[in-house]
């Protein structure tokens, strides 16, 4: 089991050394474990973001409470098997909960270093991720083929392509997804400005529009885990009140779709 609700690094966690640019990532990193969070997801392609993650979580010992995910992203397995031994040692992590090829490049060659990794003990899931709707007939054809334990796709009221197969797909093969760009890249922000959250969205336990957002995406049944990415520790706090509380049905998140389309 793994909480609804995780955090993202991309862009957000790739700072520098400086306790002004580190102090309030170590809080966001605090606050998670502390309010019942665990998964922290990275990749090499988000610069630092990996080893900045390892350093707080080592400094505020919790590394061994955090369900830690990354990714391989490089062509070739010698170049593929050198990406992950660095992402353990950034990540000062002994083995990791999750990795997972990024964007689908060299799959094959990656998922099979993936499974020798993981009947080893070295990780404990493998999985696929792609962040376009335009990769998504191959991503179907590698979840439909592959037994894969994770797949990783952008979901969330700006961008549901992932609904109509890949969702549906991931829930009959029994695949957990973690949803990213929950926000679309903070677009959705951008539609509702300064506008209030409506009155009706009480009726689900929410009083943020963070918190619709991603209400409305842990719904789906098929949604294992939603990570946004935030550097600011009330943010985090904001974001973990999602996934407490009531969740939408079926008909609200119709209701809550419609309200943001006319934004």
């Amino acid at each position: 089991m793994i909480p609804v609700v995780g955090l993202g690094t991309w862009r957000v966690f790739d700072v520098g050394g400086s306790p002004s640019e580190r102090g309030p990532l170590k809080d966001v990193l605090k606050s998670l474990v502390e309010l019942g969070g665990r998964v922290v997801d990275s990749s090499p392609m988000y610069g630092a973001a990996e080893s900045v993650v390892g350093d707080l979580a080592s400094e505020l010992a919790i590394t061994d409470k955090l369900f830690l995910a990354t990714k391989v992203w490089t062509s070739g397995r010698d170049a593929g098997v050198a990406q992950m031994e660095q992402s353990l040692k950034r990540l000062r992590a002994q083995r990791l909960d999750l990795i997972q090829i990024h964007n689908l490049l060299d799959w094959r060659t990656h998922l099979r270093t993936l499974r020798e990794w993981k009947a080893a003990g070295r990780i404990r899931y493998l999985g696929v991720t792609h962040y376009t709707a335009s990769a998504y007939d191959e991503l179907e054809r590698v979840l439909r083929a592959e037994a894969l334990d994770f797949i990783q796709v952008n979901y969330s009221l700006g961008e549901r392509e992932a609904e109509r197969r890949i969702l549906p797909l991931a829930r009959d093969r029994g695949v957990a997804v973690l949803a990213n760009r929950p926000f679309a890249e903070g677009d959705l922000f951008r539609r509702v400005r300064s506008e209030p959250v409506p009155p009706w969205a009480a009726e689900f336990d929410c009083d943020s529009w963070a918190q619709f957002f991603l209400k409305w995406i842990l719904a789906h049944p098929a949604v294992t885990c939603a990570i946004p990415g935030t550097s600011r520790p009330q943010h985090l706090v904001d974001n973990l009140k999602a996934a407490v509380g009531k969740l939408p049905d079926a008909a609200t998140r119709d209701r809550m779709a419609a309200h943001i389309r006319s934004a």
